[in-house]
């Protein structure tokens, strides 16, 4: 292997520049350009230097370069994902890189280190065999489900600055097994959500009723049951809103579908959220793409706060008021009510959860279950969660 060549190839990377900019790539270029004559421990410490980077990112280079190559967001794969003409010329520079980057999968920890004059003593690191040629071209073609750049990585996401989208690196992996009872109203959720992969028109879902029913642990259990097949969840807080045109605009050419999720959505008739979140859900042409709905939760029915005030004045304005405070719910395609559960139910909660966490099942947890719930106010999934969260507690 000549480092030159190789070093030569990796200064020369155009669409992939973003890799290179990572410590490991940092680390490994300062490696192999060290100047002839360099000192032994100089060359021991930038060699160290590299393998550190690299064992906190798994030990395999070759997996590493993989990986990395998959989440890169470059406009080589952001062109074919959109589905758009990719120049020649590009075509061979995507190409070409890939093929620099597969060699640097042939290298080995006793190659590099012969190759600075350094004692095969020193610590070793793993490198895989890759041929990036074969696997980047097959990843971008499954792109609709595996994503591009950050997306590739990452399953959910928050809004920034100015509407920037950042990945939740530790995010809610419930699953819809994990949750019990509603049964009905999450097949909805995950039928409407299963219609948006496959194309069709999916509508926006307005997720109503009592609090801790499990409304957004739906939403959220819904994108991890599907996001290996290509579902990504964007989380919009209220006072966020106005970055939705923003955000639309920077998933429309994505070939993920994305649920854009507004938790625990309640207005006042002049907040400006308002009309934003009324304009995408009339699918206003600047606000709306076809790969994203809205999810929302909301205590409220009708989302917007009422006031007796408000319905001052004569009948024309009262009516006009009314009609104004229930437009934005009715704007959403599929209203699905998650309603307190009655007795039976919550105590079915309590069993499976209990059943699950090894607590026997008998009457005197139902007793229990009963009196922890009326001293929180009412039944509840969330209150059945915290009841035996309150066992396995005290049993420590």
């Amino acid at each position: 292997m000549n480092f030159n060549d190789l070093n030569v190839a990796l200064s020369s990377v155009s669409l992939y520049k973003g890799v290179l900019k990572e410590k490991v790539f940092t680390s490994l270029l300062t490696l192999l350009r060290l100047p002839n004559g360099t000192a032994d421990y100089l060359k021991a410490e930038a060699y160290a230097d590299f393998v550190s980077a690299l064992y906190e990112e798994g030990c395999d280079l070759g997996e590493y370069i993989e990986n990395a190559l998959k989440c890169d967001d470059n406009v080589y794969v952001r062109s074919f994902a959109a589905g758009k003409e990719i120049p020649v010329v590009m075509q061979e520079a995507f190409f070409g890189e890939l093929e620099s980057f597969s060699a640097i999968t042939e290298i080995s920890s006793d190659d590099l280190l012969s190759a600075l004059g350094l004692s095969s003593d020193f610590p070793k690191f793993k490198n895989t065999k890759k041929n990036f040629s074969e696997i980047i071209p097959e990843t971008l073609k499954n792109s609709s489900k595996l994503g591009y750049g950050v997306y590739a990585k990452y399953g959910m996401f928050r809004i920034e600055d100015a509407g920037r989208l950042t990945p939740i690196l530790s995010p809610d992996n419930i699953r819809l097994s994990s949750l019990v009872g509603y049964e009905n109203e999450r097949r909805q959720v995950l039928e409407n959500t299963k219609g948006l992969l496959l194309g069709k028109p999916a509508a926006n879902v307005l997720l109503c009723g009592d609090a801790g029913t499990g409304k957004s642990s739906t939403v959220k259990a819904v994108a991890n049951e599907l996001k290996d097949e290509g579902i990504r969840l964007i989380e919009v807080r209220k006072d966020q809103l106005c970055f939705l045109p923003t955000v639309m605009g920077e998933i429309a050419d994505n070939p993920l579908k994305f649920i854009i999720f507004v938790d625990d959505l309640s207005f006042s008739p002049d907040d400006d959220g308002f009309g934003t979140l009324k304009a995408i859900l009339e699918g206003s042409a600047a606000a709306k793409t076809s790969n994203a709905v809205i999810y929302a939760t909301s205590n409220r029915r009708h989302i917007v706060k009422e006031t007796f005030s408000a319905r001052e004045g004569d009948e024309i304005h009262r009516r006009d008021t009314i009609e104004e405070t229930i437009s934005l719910s009715a704007r959403f395609g599929l209203s699905i009510l998650f309603a307190k559960p009655d007795k039976q139910l919550y105590l079915k909660i309590v069993r499976t959860l209990a059943e699950e966490n090894g607590i026997e099942v008998n009457s005197e947890l139902d007793i229990k279950a009963e009196a922890f719930a009326l001293s929180k106010g009412g039944r509840s999934a969330r209150t059945a969660g915290q009841f035996i969260n309150n066992i396995l507690t005290v049993a420590e």
